[in-house]
């Protein structure tokens, strides 16, 4: 699907969505090729006209304890919001790293929004050594602000 940043790769399976993952630009538009991922275009198209839109799409359920337990706390920061890793890492009785790695390992670009978790000095969130983390870092200061989030 594409986006004013790139694109979004949605898969689906078992009535479920199983991965959603920014792609940079020249990804070739496809059409969703089931009815949830039809659905999911309609979702994230709507969040693009409104970033107060609240999505409501089946996820699979994948990653550790530890993982689903920092998403559940990232998907609970409202929109507009910026928490830091070392907030929630306090909030859940972890670390900052953990939830750092915890939040490179997001199936769900976007859905669970690992873009309102910043480093406590500044974005953070991707490390910026080559062109793939800085399409990354892009994309998070294109939500953020899209979101109402200034100075990012």
């Amino acid at each position: 699907m594409p986006t004013p940043f790139g694109a979004i790769g949605i898969r689906t399976g078992a009535g479920v969505l199983t991965e959603l993952v920014y792609l940079r630009p020249g990804f070739a538009d496809k059409a969703p090729t089931d009815t949830l991922a039809a659905r999911t275009v309609k979702q994230i198209a709507r969040y693009l006209d409104d970033p107060q839109y609240r999505f409501k799409l089946p996820l699979a359920e994948v990653g550790s304890a530890f993982q689903q337990r920092v998403w559940r706390a990232i998907d609970d920061i409202p929109v507009g919001r910026v928490l830091t890793y070392g907030d929630i890492a306090r909030r859940i009785g972890s670390a900052p790293r953990a939830v750092g790695q915890a939040c490179g390992a997001n199936w769900f670009a976007l859905l669970v929004p690992c873009h309102r978790v910043t480093a406590a000095g500044g974005l953070g969130g991707f490390s910026a050594h080559d062109d793939v983390e800085h399409f990354h870092l892009d994309v998070k200061r294109w939500l953020l602000r899209h979101e109402g989030v200034q100075g990012y």
